[in-house]
């Protein structure tokens, strides 16, 4: 029988009313599920805060237009690395804001929301403390945790709830999520600490070492994301020899090159995981394959290297960037259908 998921939404006797929210606390970006209204919120894990007063100054979007460009009694922050939290209080702030903003259409009336909250499947269960405290100082009523990997399954629409196995992979900012479910657990998870930051990481390095220019994690994103364009890519930055602004022109193989050594370790990670996969539901995943999910599954070529690498077919579900929020959402819409799947 497969094993049930450890992060339950336990001890939850009545369905959840009113407008209770589930949250993907990304590393990248967060988005914000509201029960009866679907994704409402979707913005980068960005915080600005005054260092001298400790005061947040902006959120979201607004906050990410800030790093790099903050002077010196304002620090733009991400508070979350590898998935988990490392910024107590900036994240705090950041989950209240979104909180409030969801919370009545964001005109911050009504009582406070109960929430569900992804978290990685590898987290500590400090770091499973620590999301459920951050949540609750937030404003939240209640707070409950399920692993990512399982919101993500439900997101893309995969039948966890069957007798068959189906393989998630989930490729976020900071962690890439692995899953083997059935029977609505986990049979075999893996959580890997490269995802889509790294990627970025990897080209910023890569420029440096190659032509001694310095780019921020922007360009690097943007970067990235040009991989399917087949164009080459002008870079702007600052060579670190002269100190002087120098351009050059990026082609796609430099930029493949550049996200090689990533890309390497997140192939390995699905193989390790699949390697686990009991023989009782080997069958099951070869013939039905995997599922990209995140939105480092949108990184152009990877889908193709993992069918070359496993040898097994792979598909990107139809929304990617929101499968954890949609799974949760699903959870919040139909919790008394699903709630055997999060029995602890």
């Amino acid at each position: 029988m497969a094993k049930r998921t450890s992060s339950a939404l336990s001890s939850a006797s009545s369905s959840f009313r009113g407008r209770d929210i589930g949250i993907d606390l990304g590393t990248a970006n967060t988005l914000v599920y509201e029960r009866g209204r679907g994704v409402v919120l979707d913005e980068p894990s960005v915080v600005a805060i005054d260092t001298r007063t400790g005061k947040v100054l902006a959120v979201g979007a607004q906050a990410r237009q800030a790093v790099g460009r903050t002077p010196g009694s304002i620090t733009a922050t991400r508070p979350l690395k590898g998935g988990v939290i490392t910024d107590f209080e900036a994240t705090e702030g950041m989950l209240r804001y979104f909180i409030r903003a969801a919370r009545d259409g964001g005109r911050g009336r009504g009582r406070s929301p109960r929430v569900v909250v992804c978290v990685p499947s590898g987290v500590t269960g400090v770091e499973r403390r620590a999301v459920l405290q951050t949540a609750s100082r937030a404003g939240a009523r209640s707070v409950r945790l399920i692993e990512e990997p399982i919101a993500a399954a439900i997101g893309a629409g995969l039948p966890v709830h069957e007798a068959r196995g189906s393989m998630v992979v989930d490729i976020g900012g900071g962690s890439t999520e692995i899953a083997i479910i059935s029977l609505g657990g986990m049979v075999v998870s893996r959580s890997a600490r490269v995802a889509g930051d790294a990627l970025d990481a990897a080209i910023a390095s890569w420029i440096e070492r190659e032509y001694t220019i310095a780019v921020g994690e922007r360009t690097s994103e943007e970067i990235k994301m040009s991989l399917g364009s087949g164009e080459f890519v002008p870079v702007r930055g600052r060579d670190k020899h002269t100190g002087m602004p120098k351009v050059v022109q990026l082609s796609p193989g430099e930029i493949v090159e550049a996200v090689e050594r990533p890309v390497r370790s997140i192939v390995a990670a699905v193989q390790a995981a699949f390697e686990e996969c009991p023989p009782e539901l080997y069958g099951d995943i070869m013939e039905r394959g995997l599922v990209l999910t995140g939105g480092g599954a949108l990184l152009h070529g990877l889908d193709e290297r993992l069918i070359k690498e496993t040898g097994m077919p792979v598909t990107i579900a139809d929304e990617p960037l929101g499968c954890v929020a949609l799974g949760t959402g699903r959870c919040l819409e139909e919790y008394d259908k699903l709630e055997s799947i999060f029995a602890a």
